[in-house]
């Protein structure tokens, strides 16, 4: 998979070179690339932001800047991202749909957002003949200061759905059932006793049968607890 970040701040995607993610692109199974937004403005200040028309608080991106830079990364079938507290609920369902995504574009935006021609554009019939899509999403009911760190939650929760990202295959299969609306059960390892709190005797039995169902119906507790 081809993943590209856009941030005015590349420095900030540092932690994706780090820990699984750092494994997959050394093995060749993701490539991550991050693009300064600032490298295709053409003043003395590297201006990317103006006053929004209408008035009103903040600054809006400009559009041309995120179009040159778009243009720049783009090909067919690209998914492009626009990281916004407006879009729709990221959750694992749609991690399993980008998990198959030939390339990913994230436009993390700063300020009052990203001036919204760059959504409609991109959304044209002719994008769409060449399988070019674009997504609004946000990653939960607040406000960031931009969207890199939503760009990063994203892209470690889409990449490690990826064959042969996870070290162990058997982590993806409990985590399928538990996207089911449930929530994951609570897990422990040594010592068997740790401040005066023992791990559930169910858990030392043996019994495989009886242990998975007692974590089903801890995940399933958890998820209405969380309610």
């Amino acid at each position: 998979m081809k993943i590209d970040v856009i941030s005015i701040f590349p420095e900030y995607l540092s932690p994706l070179k780090l820990s699984l993610l750092g494994k997959a692109q050394n093995a060749g199974l993701v490539d991550i690339s991050v693009h300064d937004l600032r490298a295709q403005t053409n003043d003395n200040h590297n201006t990317v932001d103006d006053t929004p028309y209408g008035g009103g608080a903040g600054m809006v991106m400009l559009p041309e800047v995120w179009g040159k830079t778009i243009d720049s990364v783009v090909t067919d079938g690209a998914d492009i991202i626009i990281l916004t507290p407006a879009g729709k609920r990221f959750n694992q369902k749609m991690a399993e749909s980008f998990s198959s995504s030939k390339q990913m574009i994230f436009a993390c935006g700063r300020y009052e957002g990203i001036d919204d021609r760059v959504r409609q554009y991109y959304s044209q019939p002719e994008f769409q003949s060449r399988n070019i899509r674009v997504h609004e999403v946000s990653i939960g009911d607040y406000v960031l200061g931009g969207g890199e760190v939503a760009s990063m939650v994203m892209i470690e929760a889409i990449t490690r759905l990826i064959p042969g990202v996870l070290g162990n295959p058997e982590s993806l299969a409990e985590e399928s059932h538990n996207s089911e609306g449930y929530l994951e059960y609570p897990n422990f390892t040594k010592p068997q006793e740790w401040r005066g709190i023992s791990v559930p005797e169910i858990l030392l039995s043996g019994n495989h049968a009886a242990i998975a169902k007692w974590r089903t119906q801890q995940a399933g507790q958890r998820a209405k607890d969380n309610l």
